[in-house]
């Protein structure tokens, strides 16, 4: 699935790892994400929130897609700092599920928290033709 994210690739953000409904990003902030404050445009926080939380909801095979998203931001993000997003399944429901996501700095310090609902469809095709029980994520 990653592989085919281009929007994500595309800002340099990275797959550390994704498995058994986890997952870790990283993504460097460059001058390009600054909004009128110079700070990180939120959008792009969560942005790299929510690969981790695709990542981590698709870890699992199926096709998995956002079913709703909310984020708190907590401290400010400039450019240069390398934001690491490490998602967590919360609990799995039918074909539903919720993940946390914590966003952190460089310094180790949080900047966001973010916690997404999915929903795996009921086609279980990938959007790029292959199975669904093929690993997705990787």
């Amino acid at each position: 699935m990653f592989d085919a994210d281009v929007a994500s690739r595309g800002l340099g953000i990275e797959l550390v790892e994704a498995a058994d409904g986890a997952a870790v990003a990283r993504m460097p902030v460059t001058e390009a994400m600054l909004n009128g404050h110079a700070i990180a445009h939120g959008g792009f926080v969560f942005l790299l929130a929510d690969t981790a939380f695709a990542l981590a909801c698709n870890s699992w095979g199926p096709v998995t897609v956002a079913a709703g998203g909310e984020i708190s931001f907590v401290r400010p993000v400039r450019a240069g700092d390398v934001l690491t997003a490490r998602a967590t399944e919360r609990t799995r429901y039918g074909r539903s599920g919720i993940y946390d996501v914590t966003v952190t700095r460089d310094d180790g310090a949080v900047v966001a928290e973010f916690r997404g609902r999915s929903r795996t469809l009921a086609d279980r095709s990938r959007a790029d033709g292959a199975p669904a029980d093929a690993t997705a994520g990787r």
